[in-house]
């Protein structure tokens, strides 16, 4: 079986070099790094994990935990964030685990695990306005990245998604076609996207001069079922009164609010307007609904490659602030989207 030393002759470089290569020091270059991988494939060379871990007294696994009382597999954001971030981890030799916590429980297992040692970092998912587990893993100085950030100047990793552009986009769309009754439907509202959404909506709308009754904001988990019950009690009204168009905050909920319009008589792009934020699910793809689905587009499998690539270089030893990025979102206009009907460009 081929050994380290036997890559490094055969390359020319030091052991010490094709080891950095191979554990994805960002001092290898990229094509130092490629020849290293090549030449590993082809003496189809595997470390000794066992020594690695003993010699760098690292774990080689990292950690999540999830809030959830429900089955998590039935999400198709969390498989496909999933997939996306064990690809990466694989490719770079380290294990996730997982771990599933109702609210309010989750911060008893990030003091297991850093307690513990058995991970190298923590992956923190969906972080709250007010994230007790930021502060205690920023305490106990333990590598962490964050899917999203809680603020400016942020002293961690983050890879996060511009929620306040994608809200300007929708709204500003919605007003240039003539509606003035545009319903928000949204996250929980304990989440820190979820705020940054709303916000977004109320300074946009209020700019607008479009007055947003507080029954036409909804918060709540991103599901179909749930964005088909809040819409169906929104449009449960007078036509003068009702809304003309709806934002929301998932491709899931939007799924919902075209069946609330469906039973209520409502053709989708002509008496009501939808705009959702899509995650691009491979399986569930907007531009396939009954009616294509103007969306902001910005896709979750791109988040879960590099929050993986961020761990790692944490572990590393990489300063967070040097892994920090914000995905500006893509607006993509199709035909859920329209003039607002008549007596819609009419406020509430």
């Amino acid at each position: 079986m081929a050994k380290l030393k036997d890559i490094a002759a055969h390359l020319g470089l030091s052991p010490a070099t094709v080891s950095r290569a191979l554990n994805g020091f960002p001092e290898v270059g990229a094509k130092t790094r490629a020849r290293v991988l090549a030449a590993s494939k082809e003496f189809n060379y595997a470390p000794n994990t066992n020594a690695k871990r003993l010699a760098t007294g690292k774990s080689g696994v990292v950690g999540m935990v999830f809030r959830s009382g429900r089955n998590l597999l039935l999400d198709p954001h969390f498989v496909d964030f999933l997939a996306g971030l064990s690809l990466v981890l694989s490719e770079r030799e380290i294990d996730l685990t997982i771990r599933v916590a109702p609210p309010g429980q989750q911060l008893a297992h990030y003091k297991r695990f850093v307690q513990s040692g058995s991970v190298d970092g923590m992956i923190i998912s969906a972080p709250e306005v007010d994230d007790e587990r930021i502060r205690t893993l920023l305490e106990a100085d333990f590598p962490f990245v964050v899917h999203g950030c809680t603020q400016k100047s942020a002293p961690y990793a983050f890879y996060d998604i511009d929620n306040d552009g994608a809200l300007t986009d929708a709204v500003q769309l919605l007003d240039q076609m003539g509606h003035k009754r545009i319903a928000f439907i949204n996250g929980p509202q304990d989440l820190v996207f979820a705020q940054q959404r709303l916000d977004a909506f109320m300074r946009e709308t209020s700019k607008r001069a479009h007055s947003v009754p507080d029954q036409f904001i909804a918060h709540d988990d991103m599901r179909e079922d749930l964005g088909y019950s809040q819409a169906a009690q929104m449009l449960d009204g007078d036509a003068k009164t009702r809304p003309t168009a709806f934002i929301c905050s998932s491709t899931l909920q939007a799924l919902g609010i075209m069946r609330a319009a469906s039973e209520a008589g409502l053709v989708v792009g002509k008496d009501l307007s939808i705009v959702a934020h899509d995650d691009v699910l491979p399986h569930f793809r907007s531009e396939h609904f009954s009616v294509p689905l103007t969306v902001t587009r910005a896709p979750i499998r791109d988040a879960a490659t590099h929050l993986g690539k961020m761990i790692s270089a944490v572990v590393e030893g990489v300063k967070p602030s040097k892994l920090q990025h914000t995905e500006k979102t893509e607006l993509v206009v199709r035909a859920s989207t329209g003039a607002a009907p008549e007596g819609g460009e009419k406020p509430w």
